[in-house]
């Protein structure tokens, strides 16, 4: 699965604030992921996070 820096991930379970997308901001074979409702970070490895993604949606720039 192609994700990216940046990429907005909607996952099929919610964070425990209740919010159910996490922003990508290192990704490699571990995730760093900030949750956009409370703005906790944290690693997961990427064999958990790629079961529970639901959709991707990538915020590409201009140049």
């Amino acid at each position: 699965m192609d994700v990216r820096v940046g990429d907005l991930l909607l996952m099929k379970k919610q964070h425990p604030c209740g919010s159910r997308e996490m922003i990508v901001l290192r990704s490699g074979m571990d995730f760093r992921l900030r949750c956009s409702g409370c703005g906790r970070e944290f690693m997961v490895p990427r064999s958990k996070i790629e079961k529970n993604i639901k959709s991707v949606t990538r915020n590409e720039e201009k140049q």
